[in-house]
């Protein structure tokens, strides 16, 4: 991982981010912690879908499966 992203990460430590994976779901939830291998732990993370959303708790999610993180708007 880049010292750009391990800063950025670092930044959102905490935060609410949004994570889209590669099977193109994309869950929202506090970053809570990550690795060298972009594995990362969710707190009170949901998955979002255009009609619903589903609550997941504290998940880990394998760096391999991530596409992208964002941080999450506001609001």
């Amino acid at each position: 991982m880049s010292d750009a992203a391990q800063r950025l990460l670092n930044e959102n430590l905490g935060q609410d981010v949004l994570v889209k994976l590669r099977s193109s779901e994309v869950v929202r939830g506090r970053l809570r912690s990550f690795d060298q291998h972009l594995n990362i732990v969710l707190e009170d993370a949901y998955e979002v879908a255009e009609n619903r959303s589903r609550k997941l708790g504290t998940v880990v999610i394998r760096g391999e499966n991530i596409v992208m993180i964002s941080p999450a708007s506001r609001g």
